[in-house]
């Protein structure tokens, strides 16, 4: 096991390339699952979710090769193991198993996933969306298991706006017998990228990125290549480490489309923002910031991906501002975290009031999820002196090579070898 170590206080500056999108590959991978030859996907990240999904194609049958960035994945050996332990507990989306395998082989036994403790997160809208399709779905021992003789299309009102059954959904249909609509749809740019595979694949997909999807099934799904969108969620971490502590920061190989929520609220801030067709300049030119309110919403909203590493450069506003997440009431677990370095935040019920400016102290933090953890390394490299932060196996899963991207643009930042005693006392925590 290992920690994260980061002098803090070194200005930033240079060029910050994002890696693919995380939220995307998570689902492009299980979607090969449905074709009947060879599926290459360009431009994944390296991170352990992507790693961990490509072992779980292997135990099913699957050929899987890793060549730098690309995946490719030959299924026509594929079988409809179940998968009800093991790897498949290690991350939350490998519920995305469920409607690639229910929509191929009509039938799949998937452990209940695992990843971040964020609270209740509920998979209900899928489980609806699979039983409208034609599925039995029971919860037996701890795994779902899903079984169909056939699965014929539907329409599907999703009460919950949700990219996980947005996606699933899809999954299961493009096969499906006849057309499926799903209605209340999520909007993300990451359904938009699944869509897009898919349909390369030769599902008839319309209406991806809106709230109504149509979906017609085909009897047949092939091979294709496919290039991964860039990881929205990685370029606005990036871009939220520019505006509290770079003189000036390039954020190359994002879509500024799928920022916007962001980009308005740093400059409602006060912080300097250019865009072009493929990268983000980020400059502080005014010494304080000014607080502002967020609120987290669905795509095209502020995300709640965002929410953590934003509430770490509010401490550094001047005056009071609050930001309630609406998506996960749970996803607070990062402020104690920050308090113990110094931030001056409270919690009401779904919000977070923070009163700054705060001079941030490093202190040893652990990281309790994926995006609390880069709300951390942000403390670290805003703070006086030096931060440790342990539970870095939830940064790994969600951002590529992060130190080696600071440390290309002047940060101090490294890794350590936990010893027996931490580790022990993380194991006691």
């Amino acid at each position: 096991m290992e920690k994260l170590k980061v002098a803090g206080g070194q200005k930033l500056k240079g060029t910050v390339k994002v890696s693919g999108a995380k939220n995307s590959a998570v689902a492009l991978i299980p979607a090969t699952i449905l074709a009947s030859s060879s599926v290459t996907i360009e431009g994944l990240p390296d991170i352990s979710d992507v790693h961990i999904l490509g072992d779980l194609l292997e135990e099913i049958g699957g050929k899987v090769s890793f060549h730098q960035n690309d995946i490719t994945v030959d299924p026509t050996s594929m079988l409809s193991m179940p998968l009800p332990n093991g790897k498949v507990k290690k991350l939350r989306a490998s519920y995305y198993l469920m409607g690639a395998m229910l929509g191929r082989f009509k039938k799949a036994v998937i452990g209940l996933p695992g990843g971040c403790h964020l609270g209740p997160r509920p998979i209900d809208q899928h489980i609806k969306g699979f039983e409208a399709l034609g599925a039995s779905v029971t919860n037996e021992h701890g795994a779902i298991y899903l079984r169909a003789d056939e699965l014929r299309g539907a329409r599907i009102f999703l009460d919950v706006v949700s990219v996980g059954a947005t996606i699933n959904i899809m999954l299961a249909a493009v096969l499906a017998k006849g057309r499926t609509i799903i209605e209340n749809a999520a909007k993300e740019p990451e359904i938009i990228d699944v869509a897009t595979l898919l349909s390369s694949m030769g599902a008839k997909i319309k209406g991806a990125g809106t709230d109504v999807i149509r979906i017609d099934g085909v009897e047949k799904l092939h091979g294709c290549r496919h290039s991964i969108i860039p990881d929205r969620i990685e370029a606005g971490t990036y871009m939220i480490i520019g505006a509290g502590i770079a003189e000036e920061l390039i954020v190359d190989n994002v879509i500024p489309l799928h920022l916007e929520s962001l980009i308005a609220k740093l400059r409602e801030m006060g912080v300097h923002v250019e865009t072009s067709d493929d990268q983000v300049y980020i400059a502080r030119r005014n010494k304080e910031l000014k607080p502002v309110d967020i609120k987290t919403l669905v795509y095209p909203g502020f995300p709640t991906d965002l929410q953590q590493p934003m509430t770490t450069l509010l401490t550094q506003a001047n005056g009071t501002s609050m930001v309630t997440d609406t998506i996960y009431s749970s996803r607070f677990k990062h402020i104690d975290e920050l308090r113990r370095m110094g931030a001056q935040i409270k919690v009401e019920g779904r919000s977070a009031i923070i009163t700054g400016p705060s001079t941030l102290q490093g202190a040893k933090v652990k990281a309790s999820d994926l995006r609390a953890g880069a709300s951390l390394v942000a403390a670290g490299l805003m703070a006086d002196g030096i931060t440790e932060v342990t539970g870095i196996d939830h940064i790994d899963r969600g951002y590529s090579h992060l130190e080696e991207k600071l440390a290309g643009i002047g940060a101090k930042i490294w890794r350590e070898k936990l010893t027996d005693q931490e580790i022990q006392q993380l194991q006691n925590s």
